[in-house]
Parts: structure tokens; sequence; C-alpha cells
């Protein structure tokens, strides 16, 4: 007997499980700000972008002495303007999904809050507005924007090699630590206060600076067994140095799946690239719309 079909699963057909709005000016809304394969979504984004770093460009410029006492006045004006015009953006964003606390709990949904933050702060925290640079992180849509899949794809490879390899990076750090901590209070047995280890804090602090290669010089050994004992450091800070690149790139070399990710954003979570063939999230498991590439408008 031919066994009873499975029945469909709610996210299939309940309308409402999904986060995509069904007709109206929600739609129309979602469609410019979430779907970047339309002509109107790219337009947007990339006002979006252009947006951005005029916005940051002109913190830059108020940081400055003589162009804020030239222009300080439109200065303001202009990031009050820029502030105003994300928050309508970020509320924009809000209205036109069915589940606003994802998106609000999103990446994305976080750094657009983080964007409009500072110049409301700076009202009561006079200095705060200089953290508008953050801006500078929304432009990790230019991927998005620009179709730059070979980048969106090695950036999720580092990720994942990254997070694969977080316990081994972790022993490595451990073992650093141990061996500055010892190296440190050695230093600090040797060479003594009159030398500049007045503490062993202190010699763990050149140990760390000398492993690192990056020896800023304010402390340095004086005698024959110190500097021998440097020696030995500033060989082992090659060694360290590359310990970690080859944790990661033993990690990059070992994943075997590639896939091509796009700008298809699940109607559920919200969350993108997804692969051309994919028909579910691979996030929350709910449906996909059908990959359409964006198509000229007919005459």
């Amino acid at each position: 007997m031919t066994p009873a079909p499975l029945p469909p699963s709610p996210v299939e057909t309940d309308p409402r499980a999904l986060g995509r709005p069904l007709a109206g000016w929600r739609l129309r809304l979602y469609t410019i700000i979430f779907e970047a394969d339309t002509r109107a979504g790219r337009a947007f984004d990339l006002a979006l972008i252009v947006m951005i770093l005029a916005s940051v460009t002109v913190v830059v410029a108020d940081s400055m002495a003589s162009v804020h006492q030239q222009h300080g006045c439109w200065l303001k004006v202009l990031e009050w303007f820029f502030t105003l015009a994300f928050t309508a953006e970020y509320i924009a964003r809000l209205a036109c999904v069915r589940h606003p606390w994802r998106y609000a709990r999103s990446f994305f949904g976080i750094i657009d809050l983080l964007a409009i933050l500072p110049t409301y702060l700076a009202v009561l925290v006079p200095g705060m507005h200089a953290l508008i640079d953050v801006r500078l992180l929304r432009l990790l849509r230019l991927f998005r924007l620009l179709r730059l899949t070979a980048y969106v794809s090695e950036f999720g490879a580092l990720y994942h090699a990254l997070r694969n390899s977080r316990r081994k990076i972790a022993v490595f750090l451990a073992f650093v630590l141990l061996v500055t901590t010892i190296m440190g209070t050695l230093m600090y047995v040797v060479e003594g206060p009159e030398n500049g280890f007045d503490s062993i804090p202190m010699g763990v602090y050149w140990a760390i600076t000398t492993m690192t290669t990056v020896g800023f010089g304010d402390v340095t050994p004086k005698t024959d067994l110190g500097r021998f004992i440097a020696s030995l450091m500033m060989l082992m800070g090659w060694g360290t140095l590359a310990v970690p690149t080859g944790i990661v790139s033993a990690e990059l070399v070992g994943q075997q799946t590639r896939r091509e990710p796009t700008t298809r954003t699940c109607q559920e979570c919200l969350s993108e690239g997804h692969a051309p063939t994919a028909k579910f999230c691979r996030d929350c498991g709910a449906k996909l719309p059908p990959y359409q590439r964006d198509m000229p408008p007919k005459a």
C-alpha cells in the first residue's frame, strides 16, 4: 500500500508564520528594504550606503578643531538629519516585517539600533556622538548590494574555520599565558627592580610584548642572563605567530563543502545568504521562496 503523504508543516500552510507580509504597503516596503535582488532594493541599499559614508564623514570632520569652528553649526544639523533618517529607516524595517522583535534581535537589527543611539545619548552625555562611527558596520550590506558572493563565501569559510578552531586556539592562548607568566617571573628575579622589573606583572608585560615581537622598549634587560632570556623569547615569538595561523589554515583546507550564497532572505527569521538550490532555511528550517534573478522591467 502506498503510504499516506505527510501533512504539510505549519510554516508551509500558515502565512502568519512568515516574516514577509502578504500584501499592501508593508509588502512593497519589505521588497524595497530586504530584497536586494530587485532594482528598487539595490537602489535603496546604494542610497543607504551613500548616507552612511556621508554621516561618518560629517562626524570625522566635526572632530577637527578648525573645521568645527568654521562649520560646526552646519555639521550638527547634518548629523541630526542623518540620525533622523536612519531612525525612520529603522522604524520602517520594524514596521514591514511580521516579527519585528526577531529583526531587532538579529545582527543587522542590533547594528542599525547602535547606529542611531549615540546621537540621542550625546544629548545626555556630551562626546557620545563620536561613537556614530559604528555606522560603518552597516557597510556590511555592501556585500549584498554588489553581489560579492565570492567574498561572502570566503567570509563564511573563515568564520567556520575560526569557530571550529576555537578550542585549539583557547588551549594555545592558555599555553602562551603560562609561558609569559613563567618568563616574566624569571625576569623579575634575574633583573630586579633596579633594571625596571619592579614587579611580576611588569615582567609578564615585558614577556608579552617581547613574545608578540612588539617590544616597546620601555623595559629592557640589562644583565647578560636577562638578554639571553630575551633572545629566547624573541625566537619563541616567531613560532607563537605561526601556530594559530597553522590551526586556522588547516581548518580552511579541511572544508570540503562549497556553496554559492545569494541574497535570498528567509521570510521567517530574515537570515540571508542561502544557495540558489536551497529550499529550506539553514537556520530555522522554514520554506524559502523561489530564487528569482532580477529581471528587467517590461517595455
